[in-house]
């Protein structure tokens, strides 16, 4: 019973409804930054795979740049650096703003693949049956790049979920954050909050990749 008498504790109606907000925090976030990232990394990756001069090499760059940066360090940056150049941002924004650079970088280059996948006899022949470079682009690569692109997005929106929970070290009050209070007034509590926190992230995650699944699946 001495064993259990934490778990208890810790899911006694406040410390979980606690946990729940933090939670609610998280899938907020996670939720804002994919629906940005997905819009600002689409026509991203379209612009450099459309290849317009000066245009698509300058993204290149912005994007394999941020690529190859600690998502961590854009955090810090997003709340620290930039209120020093007169930017400020209360922390879920300062959190969002980060994600979402990142996580379009991310993005942009899983649709720029998959709609430079598409073969170019397909291409060729809709340019050749008389439609114009925008309703190719349209009408016969991005359907069918797509619906390639699917499984690769939602296992990006995963990793994205998972990372929300790095703004922790900017106090962002999400479900890890949180569940760090409730540990520290005890140190007992800390397996039983870990549990819960590692349970709630497995649900949504473990459903994603489910969706993930079937949708690979069905393109096979």
């Amino acid at each position: 019973m001495d064993v259990l008498a934490p778990f208890i504790e810790v899911y006694k109606l406040d410390n979980f409804k606690f946990l729940l907000e933090g939670f609610g925090v998280t899938l907020k976030v996670a939720a804002i930054s994919i629906v940005l990232s997905f819009m600002i990394g689409g026509l991203i990756g379209t612009l450099r795979y459309a290849r317009i001069p000066v245009v698509s090499p300058l993204l290149a760059v912005i994007v394999e740049t941020i690529r190859n940066l600690p998502l961590l360090l854009i955090i810090f940056f997003a709340y620290f650096a930039l209120p020093e150049i007169g930017i400020e941002m209360e922390i879920t924004t300062a959190a969002i703003a980060a994600l979402t650079v990142f996580e379009s970088a991310m993005l942009s280059e899983i649709i720029r693949s998959g709609l430079n996948s598409i073969e170019k006899g397909q291409i060729e022949a809709a340019r050749a049956s008389g439609l114009n470079y925008i309703q190719t682009l349209r009408y016969i690569i991005m359907p069918q790049a797509l619906r390639r692109m699917v499984p690769p997005i939602v296992s990006q929106f995963i990793s994205l979920l998972k990372d929300t929970s790095l703004a922790v070290v900017i106090a962002l009050p999400d479900l890890l954050h949180n569940g760090q209070i409730i540990y520290a007034q005890k140190g007992s509590y800390v397996i039983p909050v870990f549990v819960i926190v590692a349970f709630m992230y497995f649900i949504v995650n473990y459903a994603l990749s489910l969706v993930a699944r079937r949708l690979e699946i069905r393109q096979t």
